[in-house]
């Protein structure tokens, strides 16, 4: 894979790094196109655009794809208990019944 674009503007050649999304999609890093080029981008609905980079959520509106931490949010909703679920963001695995039963334990 390369690991940057290049956008000809003019007479110049700018060019952007590629980053790696959480399910290895590719984007372009342009946080430094309009200093750079003066330009903006023009991205109707942000079909296009990720808004940050998150080792936590990967969404697809198209696809109705939202998952967290690789888990579908529908397997969440319906397997999970809440505190799975916050124990899973936090520490980015679902936890095991003594981790589970630690953290009630806690936050009770």
């Amino acid at each position: 894979m390369e690991d940057k674009v290049q956008l000809i503007y003019g007479n110049k050649t700018h060019e952007f790094p590629l980053v790696k999304g959480t399910e290895n999609e590719i984007a372009i890093d342009i946080k430094s196109l309009r200093a750079e080029t003066g330009l903006i981008t023009l991205d109707p609905g942000y079909k296009n655009s990720g808004s940050c980079k998150s080792e936590i959520t990967f969404l697809d509106g198209e696809k109705g794809i939202l998952r967290y931490r690789g888990y579908s949010i529908e397997d969440l909703a319906n397997k999970s208990s809440f505190l799975e679920v916050v124990y899973l963001l936090i520490f980015g695995e679902l936890p095991t019944p003594e981790q589970l039963s630690k953290i009630e334990n806690e936050i009770s």
